[in-house]
């Protein structure tokens, strides 16, 4: 039962935030918190609704759809069914790069840039409206709720974006506090930081934990190595995301933490694709997602066939993501869960994750913390960051413009002994592509320190 300050802030403060920011978030949520217990036809039908609307209001207003659809002699009319969607080619970063702004639609108002993390040695620009953001949030709190906990519980967030941990001015501060929200940077992991890190969980005794799977597992590891009891917090659930959830590291952040981990899916681009439900399924964001899974050759397979996981979101109408290739692997079940839902389940999730890289000075850090040092580098194409040794690391860079300018050269070995040492070698090397790894996945930090 949730206590009187989570009730007043997930009721009334909450609510009260998301209507000030002009988003439709509450409204979404208790459309959500119905939709979820409708059989499966029921919800296909909305889905195909809701798809045909959507393919309408992008015609009408987005100038890169309304020119590839008359190309194809298509019309609104011609998409009634998910499997309508495979009339049109698919969104890639390329294509969002090239076409940024007629993928803006003409009545779209208070877009918002992002872009994603780089992970896939491929930053993305793109625009979110209000429309966009209102699904995400509400999809992510009817998740939240599914593992008996809400908005205003106590919780800890272990991030590592540079740009959310300088966001917080004194607004967010508050806010933070007044949610219970608190913070810990997932960068310099050294054995101290880790063992605060620890200390901050059993003072204030959060009931949820969120962040990246890795994070939690080195924490874990870190309280087994010392004898840490962290037990009998009073933690009911871990939500992890944005890389992918190996078994070993569920087990072992279970049984330290004694809580279940519950698994995320998905990201700023694409959008929360599917949730994990104490019954162990990962659910589709039905509602406002389509998921299809394709082959090597594009084309659409059956469920229960693994292939690349393709995502149109269908709240996306002022810079829409239509048929939007993630690189992820991943399979959609062929059975419903058991636990009632009738959203479809995604199983078999092959999501690309980031390795850990270690100092000099054997502290560790997330890989995002050298992702960030090439994507903010305008030019730079495509990277892969191989930490050969704690002396070596060697970088590949796609750089189409010619030979690799001396102050990119420069800026990059300054922003890596920054992290790594000064005594480390920065190895760069200029290639025209990154190869991918026999599975055929590609991988754009690899540390061979780490086990």
């Amino acid at each position: 039962m949730a206590s009187w300050y989570t009730a007043f802030i997930a009721k009334c403060i909450f609510p009260l935030q998301e209507k000030l920011k002009k988003h439709t978030t509450l409204a979404v949520f208790k459309q959500l918190e119905q939709s979820q217990w409708q059989d499966a036809a029921s919800l296909a039908q909305q889905q195909a609704d809701k798809l045909h609307r959507f393919m309408a209001k992008v015609y009408q207003n987005v100038p890169y759809y309304r020119q590839l659809m008359q190309q194809h002699s298509l019309t609104p009319e011609h998409f009634k069914h998910p499997s309508d969607l495979s009339q049109l080619p698919f969104l890639t970063k390329p294509v969002i790069s090239e076409n940024f702004a007629a993928l803006k639609a003409n009545n779209a108002t208070a877009l918002k840039r992002f872009n994603t993390g780089g992970s896939s040695g491929q930053p993305l620009i793109f625009l979110l409206g209000n429309e966009r953001v209102s699904y995400d949030v509400a999809q992510k709190w009817r998740a939240t709720r599914w593992w008996g906990v809400d908005i205003g519980d106590k919780e800890i967030v272990a991030w590592g974006s540079p740009i959310e941990l300088n966001a917080q001015d004194k607004v967010r501060i508050w806010r933070d506090k007044l949610f219970r929200s608190t913070l810990i940077p997932a960068f310099d992991m050294t054995e101290q930081k880790l063992l605060g890190f620890l200390n901050t969980i059993k003072k204030i005794k959060p009931k949820m934990l969120f962040g990246y799977p890795s994070v939690y597992h080195l924490l874990a590891k870190t309280a087994k190595q010392h004898n840490i009891d962290m037990s009998a917090l009073g933690i009911k659930v871990i939500f992890v995301t944005s890389e992918r959830l190996y078994p070993y590291q569920r087990e072992l952040i279970s049984e330290v933490f004694a809580a279940p981990v519950a698994n995320g899916y998905g990201g700023r681009d694409a959008g929360f694709i599917a949730h994990e439900c104490p019954h162990g399924s990962m659910h589709l964001s039905y509602e406002d997602i389509i998921v299809e899974i394709i082959d090597p050759n594009g084309q659409v397979l059956p469920n229960g066939q693994s292939g690349e996981i393709v995502v149109t979101h269908l709240a996306t109408s002022e810079f829409p993501f239509i048929r939007y290739r993630t690189g992820d692997i991943g399979t959609l079940a062929t059975k419903p869960c058991s636990c009632g839902r009738g959203l479809p389940v995604l199983e078999a999730i092959e999501g690309r994750s980031t390795d850990f890289v270690v100092a000099s000075d054997g502290t560790m850090m997330h890989g995002l913390s050298l992702i960030y040092i090439l994507r903010e580098i305008p030019g730079v194409e495509a990277f892969r960051i191989e930490q050969q040794s704690l002396a070596l690391t060697q970088v590949q860079v796609v750089w189409p413009q010619g030979a690799l300018p001396d102050e990119v050269n420069s800026k990059i070995i300054t922003g890596f002994k920054a992290r790594l040492g000064q005594d480390v070698q920065i190895a760069i090397q200029q290639v025209d592509t990154i190869a991918a790894e026999k599975s055929g996945k590609f991988r754009y930090v690899i540390s061979k320190v780490v086990a």
